[in-house]
């Protein structure tokens, strides 16, 4: 199915391309469309888009990093509008234990589960959301989400830029290179933490 969906949107303009992609990862935390049509789906299309000569590398990672910014943003003010009455809404009463989950998730790692979250499909689509329903400071969640925006989005197009011949490669390697960069950030956090401790 992806693969169709690729060789239809090759087909348009690159403008229009792009605006699809913009659409898709901005609407993925602000509106939760990641419940439907995870956000790496677009960021890999706009991969493949740029090996494919239709725009350049460096504006398919702009536009993605400010789509998912100003999404997650949208999100966290959602979050911070509702509070508690976030987990009522209707897109989420089905998923219950797992906003619990990610609430628990949320409160012990703070900032870094909003950069680590970034790597699900469901955590970036209510993360956000559950930030601002937590009442982090927006200045604070702002750094951790382009952070994370920035390693997400660069692995994404990446993936799509350099596996563009074949679309099954992608979607495999995209869940193998999410989780190593997961891992990596886990292992850099607690290194720095042990530092910090060790000269305290």
């Amino acid at each position: 199915m992806l693969q169709k969906v690729v060789d239809t949107l090759l087909g348009v303009p690159p403008a229009l391309a792009l605006l699809i992609i913009a659409a898709l990862v901005f609407g993925e935390a602000a509106l939760f469309f990641g419940f439907v049509l995870p956000g790496e789906t677009a960021v890999v299309y706009g991969g493949v888009l740029a090996d494919a000569g239709k725009v350049s590398v460096a504006l398919v990672l702009a536009v993605v990093l400010v789509a998912a910014v100003v999404g997650d943003s949208v999100g966290f003010e959602v979050g911070r509008v509702l509070g508690p009455r976030m987990v009522r809404m209707p897109v989420l009463r089905n998923h219950v234990d797992r906003v619990e989950q990610a609430q628990a998730y949320l409160r012990r790692r703070g900032g870094r589960a909003v950069v680590m979250g970034r790597f699900t499909a469901f955590l970036r689509a209510v993360m956000p959301g559950l930030a601002g329903a937590s009442r982090m400071p927006y200045r604070r969640f702002l750094f951790f989400n382009v952070l994370g925006g920035v390693i997400w989005g660069s692995a994404c197009v990446l993936l799509g830029y350099f596996a563009a011949h074949s679309i099954t490669t992608i979607t495999h390697a995209l869940g193998i290179t999410s989780g190593a960069i997961v891992v990596f950030i886990a292992a850099g956090l607690i290194w720095a933490w042990h530092r910090r401790t060790r000269d305290v």
